[in-house]
């Protein structure tokens, strides 16, 4: 997209009203027993995991309005002459505003503050399967607070887990960040495995699975909505978390934070390194080690009480080597050759010696947002945020490898999100802009020490590509009773890029109602998804090597998905059970592959995926005052089918010949797993002491190799695997807590895919056992 249409779009943006997804708003009513309203009762909502807070006097009506409440969990406390203290639980989720009812009792001889239980009774502002974490969830999660770790979102969300390093979810790749409720463009599919926040700079996370109201976007598979840390929790106080164990490992961080009434910041910086970094080819962990270090800083500035202005930053590096199966008679290595793919050790038939891969990745990212909420009134909120991302993925391979490949791929963001919500009548409005620029640098490079004329040196390629998304989306929730609410939106998405331009119409339609006295919740939805593809895949010299091979490139556009889903919640006994059903259709479903024997992961798009399955949440409130249980299960097949439209292809005149050609029909993809189950419970003990533990079923991925002659296992999917995970904790005088984890405590180790691409033979991870010291203190 040219310079001065993104500048046209952005001062159009920046001049709309608009509301950041990190934002609720919590309403309710005070009144007397006789169900008559109080006027000028003093209502106060404090967070409360913080210093966060707010107050007002209710009006004569007894109504009061908080807006742009941050999500999280807070407590609203009522003062009113002559009336007992009252105090209540409210659990905030974005884009959401529970209404309270508060009674007031008489004053009588004693003066007693009750605080009740967070509601579970489900909202019905919502149709998106919604999962809520908070810091403690994450700090006590065995594994969850490493700065590579997965397992706050893999330990809580159905259908969600790793294979070949990357996070699948409801059966897809695109899944998308959120800081302070913005996203961070990243289109290069398949190239980043480094973190795009580390957990510990996490306050609180919204999970979202499927089902999106217009103004989310159009990441099909998952989003990630993160309220990080601000210094509102902090008081002068330092933190210092110092790790070690097995592999040698470590995962260190120091972070500091502070709060006035009107200012708040928070500022972190950590380093990890590992023996062990990404899955292995075999058991053993052989030539896979991996470091990492960055910064993260949050500034929250309230001016006024109509006005606040947030920053966020971050800036990452990553390093990770490639891990390699060092056996090159092994059955691994030898299929890898025989089907035309680069084994990780092989024979020089010119000298006779052994020569292994020695390939590594580095990941620089950063990032900075700005946002400015501004309330004209209680019923209308304005944010709007610009943002700048950049994120590179450099492949590099030792000189003297069999098949040296290089690999540069740079993008720089720029842009801004802009959007208004209105409370007015039964509707809650939402109404906005995104847009962002992007330019693109990919550099490619691949050496064989011996050429031959099938495998020919053909020269380094590079290009450079402009382009860019702009979308526009309404949305409304429409509450038609109390008890019943309707939920339309539309998203209009403009791509374009050198090679193409698309553009996409969605409109989506959702429903919840809730069953008097029963407070079941049923919600169903329906709805368009456009994703906006990456901007390049090859040129230059880098097509005769796909020529080479029996390969060719076809532009890539833009996956375009149909979802639906409906599901019910159920409170029990203060616990929340949730099912769902959902089905994706997609076309041009973005997946990946890579050229023979480049090792690199390429973009694809298939012609047609589908993906149908169901899950099931439980959540319960805190047992016996002693811990919370958790468990998410999900039963799911992911299938598509050929031809593959988009990026690494097979040409027409070729035929049969193509080492990609498929046969026609639906089958699973390589990260199809049929079902999934966890199941946790993070426990609090006597003498300030915690316990948690997880346990991990997967019935196994889909075998890649069944019906070849060389195939390892005969079934068509791999063996199924249970993994369990242990954290215990103890604090001492309220600054030092001590911990020991446990990921994968019987090291049961079985292969999770062994497709013939670069993301195949992977096992799952080995035992990892590491302590953990945290150490509060005053500066």
């Amino acid at each position: 997209m040219p310079r001065f249409i993104f500048l046209a779009v952005f001062c159009a943006a920046t001049s709309l009203p608009a509301s950041a997804t990190i934002f609720g708003s919590v309403r309710g009513i005070v009144h007397d027993p006789q169900h008559r309203p109080i006027q000028g009762a003093h209502i106060t909502l404090k967070a409360q995991d913080s210093d966060w807070r707010q107050a007002q006097d209710s009006n004569g009506n007894g109504e009061f309005v908080f807006t742009s409440v941050p999500i999280g969990n807070y407590t609203v406390t009522v003062l009113s002459k002559g009336f007992e203290p009252e105090s209540q639980a409210v659990l905030v989720e974005s884009d959401t505003a529970p209404v309270l009812h508060l009674q007031l009792t008489i004053e009588g001889a004693k003066e007693i503050v009750t605080v009740s239980e967070i509601p579970v009774q489900a909202t019905t502002d919502s149709a998106t399967p919604t999962t809520m974490l908070d810091r403690t969830d994450i700090e006590q999660t065995p594994g969850a607070d490493r700065t590579n770790g997965m397992e706050m979102i893999t330990d809580y969300v159905p259908a969600s887990y790793v294979t070949h390093d990357m996070l699948h979810m409801l059966g897809g790749h695109q899944v998308e960040w959120l800081i302070d409720g913005i996203p961070i463009p990243n289109t290069n599919i398949a190239t980043n495995l480094g973190p795009q926040i580390d957990p510990r700079d996490i306050d609180d996370l919204e999970v979202f699975s499927g089902s999106y109201d217009a103004d989310y976007g159009d990441r099909t598979y998952g989003v990630f909505n993160v309220v990080p840390r601000t210094g509102f929790e902090r008081d002068r106080d330092c933190d210092l978390v110092i790790t070690g164990g097995n592999f040698y490992q470590t995962d260190n961080q120091l972070s500091c934070g502070d709060h006035s009434e009107r200012f708040a910041w928070y500022l972190s910086g950590n380093g990890n390194r590992s023996a062990y970094g990404l899955q292995t080819p075999i058991p053993q962990v052989v030539n896979d080690a991996e470091n990492g270090f960055g910064g993260f800083a949050s500034f929250i500035f309230n001016p006024d009480t109509k006005n606040q202005y947030r920053l966020v930053t971050s800036l990452r590096r990553d390093y990770y080597q490639i891990p390699i199966d060092p056996n090159p008679n092994s059955s691994g290595n030898q299929i890898l050759a025989s089907s035309g793919e680069s084994p990780s050790c092989s024979v020089n038939t010119s000298t006779g010696a052994t020569q292994c891969l020695h390939d590594a990745e580095v990941e620089p990212d950063g990032y900075a947002i700005f946002s400015w909420i501004h309330t004209f009134n209680p019923n209308t909120l304005l944010t709007v945020s610009p943002f700048y991302h950049y994120n590179g993925a450099d492949y590099n391979a030792s000189p003297n490898d069999l098949t040296a490949s290089t690999v540069q791929q740079n993008a720089n963001y720029a842009g801004a999100q802009t959007d208004v919500s209105r409370t007015f009548w039964k509707n809650d409005l939402q109404a906005g802009f995104y847009s962002f620029y992007q330019h693109q640098y990919n550099y490619f490079n691949n050496v064989f020490a011996n050429p031959t004329p099938s495998t020919p040196n053909v020269g380094p390629s590079s290009i450079g590509v402009n382009g860019g998304v702009v979308a526009e989306f309404v949305n409304d929730k429409f509450k038609v009773t109390p008890w019943f609410t309707l939920i339309l939106g539309l998203r209009e998405t403009q791509f374009s890029s050198t090679s193409i331009t698309e553009h996409g119409t969605d409109p989506r339609i959702g429903a919840a109602l809730r069953v008097p006295r029963l407070n079941w919740v049923f919600t169903g939805f329906y709805g368009y998804y456009y994703q906006a593809p990456p901007l390049s895949t090859a040129t230059g010299a880098l097509l005769g090597l796909a020529t080479s091979q029996d390969f060719g490139f076809a532009p890539l556009h833009g996956e375009r998905d149909i979802q639906w889903q409906y599901g019910v919640t159920i409170p029990i006994y203060n616990w929340t059970l949730n099912a769902n059903n959902y089905e994706t259709r997609a076309r041009n479903w973005l997946d990946h592959n890579n050229i023979g024997e480049s090792n690199i992961f390429w973009p694809i798009t298939w012609a047609y995926a589908q993906i149908q399955g169901w899950s099931l949440t439980l959540r319960s409130p805190s047992v016996l005052h002693h811990g919370q249980f958790h468990l998410a299960y999900a039963n799911q097949i992911a299938q598509a089918t050929s031809p593959i439209t988009g990026g690494l292809i097979c040409p027409p005149s070729v035929g049969t010949a193509c080492p990609l050609d498929i046969p026609p029909g639906l089958a699973p993809v390589d990260h199809d797993q049929r079902n999934t189950l966890n199941v946790g419970f993070n426990g609090t003990l006597p003498w300030s002491s915690f316990a948690s533990a997880n346990v991990y079923y997967g019935s196994g991925f889909t075998n890649g190799l069944f019906g070849m002659p060389n195939a390892q296992y005969p079934g068509p999917y791999l063996p199924s695997h249970t993994t369990f995970d242990l954290s215990a904790g103890k604090t001492f005088a309220e600054k030092v807590t001590v911990s020991a984890n446990v990921v994968n405590v019987a090291n049961l180790r079985v292969q999770l895919d062994n497709s013939l691409t670069f993301g195949g033979f992977h096992w799952n991870d080995p035992r990892q056992i590491y302590g953990e010291i945290r150490y509060r203190f005053k500066y």
